[in-house]
């Protein structure tokens, strides 16, 4: 009787210990919802961040995809410097500062991963240079003197500095706002070296310039010694491949992106010779200074380049053959801004700048993906020309215009001569420049044509030439 007593008390004390002992939770993974996890937001604090929070840059080194974020200007807390880890956790490096940055590089000679005002070592060691971490820095090119050990760090204010990546001396060069002789408020860009060139991007643009009242933007190029200005349009991007060694087998490359108020532009540095393509607009979004942060070109996955312009993702070619681009091919039309992407782990890794002010605390993510899972987004449509109500000249070519990639084409033509004009379509179909007549045009006095393309019709290149001196439209709608 006393051992069946002694037991029940037992199993009582055991049932209570039971009952009020606390359990250990296992460790949960993070919450992704469609490639977003929303424990990796970066937002900023206080009263100071009512303004922008994006993420700037985006690079894989030292076992961990790092990311700068920005605020539009220095006004916020906490943000700067993050670090993530296979485990999909974040966070803020001891060495972040707050401020508006996104460039990034590799200096392979130093063995150095550079994303706004620091340098990061192969073990994950992080310096800071504390001078450049109070500019806007937007764009990091490799010296064209000094390539071993300096580059060049590019603000959004047009300075150009040149710092000693071993000794973190830094050096002001120009101030290219009076060097190149910039109209409005200058908002410096992309930046690149290639070809025993540096090249920089301004992408000032509001509605003097759609109005054709001032010319703010710029695309220009240093030789070494003197600054050439290539174009008086926004241009935001300049890119290449970004191993001069690997990409000597390549010819260097350079793209360099922009607008005007009719098409999309690409322009392309091959062999010391530049050429000119334009491309359709996915959207009139983009066309404004601030609305383009950032529309890049990266090599995505080896070999593999993907060009984000005015709300279309493009394939672009790493090869250049017969001095002639070909093979680019539009992918998807969206309104996502995608400050930079990359891949890391077998994932496709788009950064964002997605809520400002506008609508609530300033806060943006990432998307981890597939990188195919870009065709699965929004078909290709834009619209755009070489002529847009444009003093043309009787038989002299326009810049080509791309076409392929599309289901459906109409043409529009005007022209406001008091006689007939004859436009002259021609097609490249193959993209080496062996361009072909489809068909002539005529245009009456002041006026208008269109021309639906046949179901399935496409070329890689479109182009047209006047048979008089005129203003004339030309303009393409693709669906």
């Amino acid at each position: 009787m006393r051992n069946r007593l002694q037991l029940q008390v037992l199993l009582s004390i055991s049932v209570v210990l039971l009952m009020t002992t606390p359990t250990v939770a296992e460790p949960s993974e993070p919450i992704q919802i469609d490639g977003v996890f929303p424990s990796l937001t970066i937002h900023a604090d206080g009263v100071g961040s009512r303004s922008e929070t994006g993420i700037g840059a985006l690079i894989p080194w030292a076992n961990k995809l790092w990311a700068i974020g920005y605020v539009a200007h220095k006004t916020g807390e906490g943000i700067g410097l993050y670090e993530i880890s296979e485990d999909m956790t974040m966070r803020l490096h001891p060495e972040a500062v707050t401020g508006t940055f996104a460039n990034r590089m590799v200096h392979w000679e130093t063995n150095q991963a550079i994303i706004g005002p620091h340098l990061i070592d192969p073990e994950g060691n992080v310096r800071t240079l504390e001078e450049l971490s109070k500019h806007r820095l937007t764009a990091t090119a490799r010296h064209l003197i000094y390539p071993e050990t300096m580059a060049y760090y590019l603000t959004m204010e047009g300075l150009l500095f040149e710092v000693n990546l071993k000794t973190l001396e830094t050096k002001q060069l120009e101030n290219l706002v009076e060097k190149l002789g910039i109209e409005g408020q200058p908002h410096f860009k992309g930046a690149h070296t290639a070809q025993g060139r540096l090249v920089v991007a301004n992408n000032t643009y509001e509605e003097p310039e759609f109005l054709g009242e001032r010319s703010g933007g710029c695309l220009a190029e240093l030789d070494g010694k003197n600054w050439t200005v290539l174009e008086r349009n926004p241009f935001v991007e300049v890119s290449g491949k970004q191993n001069p060694r690997t990409g000597a087998r390549y010819g260097n490359t350079l793209y360099a992106t922009g607008w005007d108020k009719s098409s999309a532009i690409l322009r392309v540095l091959h062999n010391g010779k530049w050429q000119r393509y334009l491309l359709p607009k996915s959207s009139h979004s983009f066309d404004h200074t601030w609305n383009t942060e950032w529309m890049r070109i990266r090599e995505a996955q080896t070999e593999r380049y993907l060009m984000d312009l005015h709300g279309m993702f493009y394939e672009v070619p790493p090869l250049i053959y017969g001095g002639h681009l070909w093979g680019i091919k539009p992918i998807c039309s969206h309104l996502r801004i995608v400050p930079d992407f990359c891949y890391w782990r077998g994932l496709f890794v788009m950064a964002g700048d997605q809520t400002d002010n506008a609508v609530g605390q300033p806060q943006s993510g990432f998307w981890f993906g597939n990188i195919d899972d870009l065709w699965n987004m929004g078909k290709p449509s834009g619209w755009g020309g070489p002529w847009w109500e444009t003093p043309v000249k009787a038989d002299e070519s326009s810049d080509p215009f791309l076409m392929t990639g599309f289901d459906k084409k109409v043409m529009h033509l005007s022209q406001d001569s008091e006689e007939t004009v004859e436009f002259t379509l021609e097609v490249d179909f193959l993209g080496d420049g062996s361009w072909k007549v489809y068909d002539v045009f005529p245009v009456g006095p002041g006026g208008y044509v269109h021309h639906e393309f046949p179901d399935g019709y496409s070329a890689h290149w479109v182009r047209l030439r006047v048979n008089r001196d005129c203003t004339a439209t030309a303009y393409f709608v693709y669906r």
